[in-house]
Parts: structure tokens; sequence; C-alpha cells
């Protein structure tokens, strides 16, 4: 029996390069980490992105006109692909790994959320990492994430996690732009604190995922506001997820007092 629980969400802008390519050593890193737990009694469901990414890079341009149906096709091509990228590599480390596709309607309360749970319940038990993403070829508008971020948070709850961690590709929050040689990057942040002025605006291209550091605040307190420890941190990390758990002063970390 594993002693803890915790949520990985890791975004494309983690496993991407500059080109909007995936970069398998990342992947692999990430999984090289979540065993590396493993063998110390400490279980990981990792929410993956990738897969719009993931898609995109085989197909190219694609000739749907409508944006939903362009993400539904480049999700729907690039998940399977993601799936056999982490299936080898946790093969590789001797590990069992299982794709969790959900949609919002999943988590409410009723047969959908029981399902929910006795899967995840299932193969938690039987030492498998569930791998969990948004079911985008059938998502509609009324039940679609806002982003992963909202996604591993309902994860976390569902499974009772211990902590959740959410990488990204910078160290954490900062108080101003991060390449700005005055900005401070905060290492623990409280619910209740005012931190939502210090985001940058950013913008992303189709298929780069949807999340951006407002919704990674707005998620991390949520989450944190619920007894589960968040940390916004650098996936590019060598060590980022071993050092989290080990207590180790990195990233930005959201409690609840």
């Amino acid at each position: 029996m594993h002693k803890k629980r915790i949520v990985v969400k890791v975004g494309t802008n983690v496993m991407t390069n500059l080109n909007n390519r995936i970069v398998g050593p990342i992947l692999k890193n990430l999984v090289r980490q979540i065993a590396y737990l493993y063998e110390r009694g400490i279980i990981t469901v990792l929410v993956s992105s990738g897969s719009a990414i993931a898609g995109k890079e085989v197909l190219g341009e694609c000739s749907a006109e409508d944006k939903s149906t362009r993400r539904q096709i480049y999700s729907s091509v690039g998940q399977p692909r993601m799936m056999r990228h982490y299936y080898t590599m946790f093969h590789d480390f001797g590990m069992r790994c299982a794709q969790v596709l959900a949609t919002k309607r999943d988590f409410a309360p009723g047969k959908y959320r029981e399902n929910m749970i006795n899967c995840y319940e299932g193969l938690l038990q039987e030492g498998i990492i569930p791998i969990a993403n948004e079911d985008d070829a059938v998502s509609l508008a009324m039940s679609m994430f806002s982003d992963n971020d909202e996604l591993a948070s309902l994860v976390a709850e569902l499974v009772d996690a211990d902590m959740m961690i959410m990488l990204t590709d910078i160290d954490g929050l900062y108080t101003g732009h991060p390449k700005d040689e005055n900005s401070e990057l905060l290492h623990q942040v409280t619910v209740d604190e005012n931190v939502e002025k210090y985001v940058q605006e950013n913008e992303k291209a189709e298929g780069e995922g949807r999340g951006g550091m407002e919704s990674k605040l707005k998620i991390a307190k949520l989450t944190a506001s619920k007894g589960i420890p968040t940390f916004i941190a650098n996936g590019k990390d060598e060590n980022i997820i071993i050092d989290i758990v080990n207590g180790k002063r990195k990233g930005t970390e959201f409690i609840n007092q």
C-alpha cells in the first residue's frame, strides 16, 4: 500500500522545445522521477497535456475551418501518440500506466463521479500510474475544462491527494516578469494573498495549451483551500518532483493558512 498520493500536471510548454516539438528526454525524466517515488511508497497520478501538439506534429496544417473541430482532430490523432511515448517509457522502468480520459461531467456528483473514483482507486491499488487528460474528441463546450490545471485539481480532490504539483516552464510565481532582474520568486503563498497583481499576460498559438499563469494561480488557490498543498514549479528542472516531495525549497507553494 502506498503511503502517499500526489498529482503531477505537466503542461505542453514543459514537454516542447522552441519549435513546438515534443522532447522525448523531458518526458522520460518525468517518468524516471515518478518511478523513483513509486519505489519509495509514493504513487503518482499524471495529468498530461500534449495531445493537440502531438497531433499537429503529425498532421501539420488542418483543413477544418472550425477551431473546435481542429482541436478534436489534433487531439484524436495526438493522444495515442502520447500514450505510446508514456507506455514505452514506463515499461522501461518496469512500471505500468493507463489512460484515463474525462469530461467535466464525469466529476459531477452521481454515478459518473462514482465510476471515476472506482476507476482511479482500482488503478492505484494495482500500482498502475493513471495518465489523465481531457477527452477532447467528445467534449462539448458546456463540459470542457478551462484547461488541464482544472482537471488536475478535480483529480487531486477525487483521489484524496496529499499534494499537487503543476509543472510549467518557469520556476514559479514571480513579483514581476520572470526575466526581470528585479523580480523575486515567491516561495510560499496563502490562498488569501493578492498575488494576481503579479501575473503577466501571455499569448499562445493553437495547440500550445490553454492554461496560463492566471489560470494556475486560480487553480492553485482553489486546490490549496481544499487542504491539498499545491506547487507551481519548473518541469524542466531535472529532479523537480523529487525535490518538492522531499521538502526542498523549489517553486511556489500554495497553502491554506
